[in-house]
């Protein structure tokens, strides 16, 4: 059985992208987490922005669905934008900043950085892709 994710690309008007850094180790993220059961994809994506770093956001597309066979995960990841809501800390969260995708932290998760550059990829296609 594979677990449900769900995360956001949220980019801003100068096309930098929101991370966030986790608290329980050195790693910046995208905002997501788990579908929680009966929820949609997208619903769950929007939940987790509000939970983790207090924005309000609406889907735009999703980029892609991604298969992490060693998490037992399934993640679908949205390209999302800020429609609401004030940035804030959370017990997910101690850091919260914008980043251009060339200058994004070397700390940044590697599955993460991957699906960044698929929501800036030209041609708009949903990717399908196993995550290692």
């Amino acid at each position: 059985m594979h677990n449900l994710g769900a995360f956001a690309v949220i980019l801003d008007e100068a096309s930098r992208v929101l991370l966030c850094h986790r608290t329980d180790f050195d790693a910046w993220n995208l905002p997501g987490g788990k579908v929680e059961s009966l929820e949609a994809p997208w619903k769950a994506a929007q939940r987790e922005v509000l939970e983790e770093v207090g924005l309000v956001v609406r889907v735009e597309r999703l980029i892609g669905i991604y298969s992490v066979p060693e998490q037992k995960t399934v993640a679908f990841t949205f390209l999302c934008t800020r429609a609401g809501g004030n940035i804030r800390l959370s017990d997910e969260a101690d850091d919260i900043q914008w980043f251009h995708r060339d200058h994004l932290p070397s700390s940044t998760l590697p599955r993460h950085v991957e699906r960044i550059e698929d929501a800036f990829n030209e041609c708009g296609d949903t990717w399908l892709r196993v995550q290692t």
